[in-house]
């Protein structure tokens, strides 16, 4: 294995945009959950006449998507991936929206009989509500309570506080209070390994909410106590939560 220095350097450097994970193949793994979510949305939206799938990043899981609705539409509120999902689905006929967290979809009352998401940043229940047609499905993967805290509470201590977040009960609550009928739910718990510590920095340039203030000079102990572990044949195991929302406008 190459040096602690090297590898940090690499990851420090390496590229974060998009949200594709290939540069972490032979560096580190993540179970999926059983649904096979691309799967289904894929079963989804070959059945639909006009969807939209919320916070899609740059594009990359509905560019794997081999029969779209003959209307789909995305949104994204991050700039850079908004263009991203332009360039990358532009020549499939796949309108992107760029639009601003927590402001309401801009799109009229049932304009859509299906609205998709994975790992959306907070579901906008009643907006979902709206924008759906009578009859009209909401189908997402979500994120979980406490995705990923092995890593996260090594770095930054018990956070007890932030463990009951995304809960897939409130969320069930929450959509039902906005008046759609969750018809199914299921959850998983998924094992993640990271076998060096450039795995490790890359994924926390990635994911910047997980460790927010995160830098290799602020952090450089912590990583350099993981690296030791990792040379010492140890992974460092960590668990991402998922859940399965099946939701449906009345």
């Amino acid at each position: 294995m190459r040096s602690f220095d090297e590898l940090v350097s690499e990851a420090a450097s390496a590229d974060v945009s998009g949200w594709g994970f290939s540069w972490l193949d032979g560096r580190a793994t993540e179970e999926r959950p059983p649904w096979r979510f691309v799967r289904l949305l894929a079963e989804r939206l070959g059945r639909a006449e006009c969807a939209l799938d919320i916070d899609t990043g740059g594009g990359e899981l509905i560019s794997e998507i081999p029969l779209l609705p003959r209307q789909l539409t995305v949104t994204e509120s991050w700039a850079p991936n908004a263009q991203w999902a332009r360039e990358r689905l532009a020549d499939r006929g796949v309108r992107v929206v760029e639009t601003e967290q927590g402001a309401p979809l801009p799109f009229a009352d049932a304009s859509f009989d299906l609205v998709t998401a994975r790992h959306p940043v907070t579901p906008p229940w009643a907006e979902i509500r709206r924008v759906l047609r009578p009859g009209g499905r909401y189908f997402a993967q979500h994120v979980g309570p406490a995705s990923a805290f092995e890593l996260i509470e090594f770095l930054l201590g018990p956070l007890p506080e932030n463990r009951t977040g995304r809960d897939p009960e409130r969320e069930v609550a929450a959509a039902t209070a906005a008046g759609l009928e969750v018809e199914d739910l299921r959850t998983a718990r998924c094992r993640l390994e990271f076998f060096d510590v450039g795995a490790i920095v890359w994924i926390l340039r990635k994911c910047v909410w997980w460790v927010p203030d995160f830098t290799t000079a602020g952090y450089e102990s912590a990583l350099r106590e993981l690296d030791a572990r990792m040379r010492g044949g140890q992974p460092f195991v960590a668990h991402s939560t998922r859940h399965l929302v099946d939701a449906r406008r009345p």
